[in-house]
């Protein structure tokens, strides 16, 4: 929804309530960032004006959450280290570039691939390019920080995995957020404290959005890959990792493969998981997410990262955030802290190619209407299959 074209008043309420769920600053640069997607410039800014110092991380893809999240807990938390903005759509480079103070703008990746003095990039472009732009940047020696989902194909989930592997001392982070949220890391810890199967449900109440989107082009995956690849990542990463193969994924659709869907998991332990989304209207205070949870004597509800329900027994907690917590600050901060200190290793091969291959084969499940069984990582096999 274009929320800057809405009535004053709805423009309004929705300031409010950004303030009541993110508190100010978090809330301005929200607003901000739906001007930023509008900018156009009737002359572009000149480039090429500054040259900060400490500035050494390149942004690929320079949409609303690039401007609005990446670029502000950079800022936030580290100071002008944007050198470059890179974006198809010049003005949006152009915005970002001077909203953040950039080095430089461009409209051509292989600037910043190839611009000695960026040794970390995020990228945040559109989803068929993201696994192209980190191969070509982990191959020229760069620390990369992908947005999901990494990959929307098996060819570049293998040629992703390949270049991660060969590249010797570089960091490769996946931009999945809500597991290193303050519930999510909760939630892990308290499923991880019982023996046992366990069961998951999400209900997840997604934006609608117009068929015209860029979601729905063939190349990019569609909302499998664009949102759900959120959820079926969480199952997997709350799932016991010496449990979790094979993996059967059991979809639920009806006209769409990808809009007003269902699908469960069945886990190599008997395990189970839900995840049913919905894409009807829009929703006001943005996705809306509802999560239980069952594992011993722990039963778990979670409420838009932020409420989580916990019974044990006799025993109930309640964790209550002031404000919503996705994980978004957690996950950008750590992927610059792990390029800066190279002893804490990045994410494994295994757990990217795992992820990824849960999500491409939950897209090939719904979009044929049949199970899919999924096999663990095996680095003989799977990097050499073409």
């Amino acid at each position: 929804m274009d929320y800057v074209s809405a009535s004053v008043g709805f423009r309004v309420r929705k300031a409010l309530r950004y303030v009541h769920l993110y508190g100010v600053r978090r809330a301005l640069v929200k607003i901000r960032g739906q001007f930023h997607m509008r900018r156009s410039y009737e002359a572009l800014p000149e480039n090429h004006v500054r040259n900060a110092t400490g500035a050494h991380v390149g942004l690929i893809g320079c949409g609303n959450y690039s401007f609005s999240v990446i670029a502000h807990y950079l800022r936030k938390n580290h100071g002008t280290v944007i050198r470059a903005c890179m974006d198809t759509n010049l003005n949006r480079a152009a915005s970002m570039f001077e909203h953040y103070r950039a080095s430089y703008y461009t409209d051509d990746a292989s600037e910043l691939i190839q611009d000695p003095r960026i040794d970390l990039l995020f990228i945040a472009s559109n989803h068929a390019s993201h696994a192209e732009y980190a191969i070509d940047a982990l191959n020229a020696g760069k620390d990369v920080h992908i947005e999901k989902p990494h990959a929307v194909s098996m060819d570049q989930l293998r040629r992703l995995c390949r270049a991660a592997q060969q590249s010797t001392g570089r960091i490769v982070s996946i931009g999945f957020n809500r597991p290193g949220s303050t519930i999510g890391l909760r939630i892990r810890e308290l499923l991880d404290r019982e023996d046992g199967t366990m069961m998951q449900n999400w209900f997840i109440a997604g934006h609608e959005i117009e068929p015209d989107h860029w979601y729905f082009r063939d190349e990019e995956g569609g909302r499998i890959l664009g949102n759900l690849c959120h959820w079926t990542d969480l199952s997997f990463q709350t799932t016991p990792a010496e449990r979790r193969y094979p993996i059967r994924i059991t979809p639920t659709r009806s006209v769409k493969s990808d809009c007003d869907i269902a699908v469960s998991y069945v886990f190599g332990d008997g395990s189970i998981a839900a995840i049913t989304f919905s894409a009807k209207g829009h929703a006001f205070e943005g996705v809306k997410e509802r999560y239980a949870a069952h594992r011993g004597n722990t039963l778990l509800a979670m409420d838009d990262f932020q409420r989580l329900v916990a019974d044990q027994g006799s025993k109930k907690t309640v964790l209550s955030l002031a404000k919503r917590d996705h994980g978004h600050e957690r996950s950008i901060v750590n992927s610059y802290r792990l390029s800066r200190d190279k002893n804490t290793p990045s994410h494994p091969i295994d757990y990217i190619w795992n992820t990824g291959r849960l999500f491409l084969a939950t897209k090939l499940a719904l979009d044929e209407s049949r199970v899919v069984v999924v096999e663990a990582f095996d680095a003989a096999h799977d990097l050499t299959t073409t």
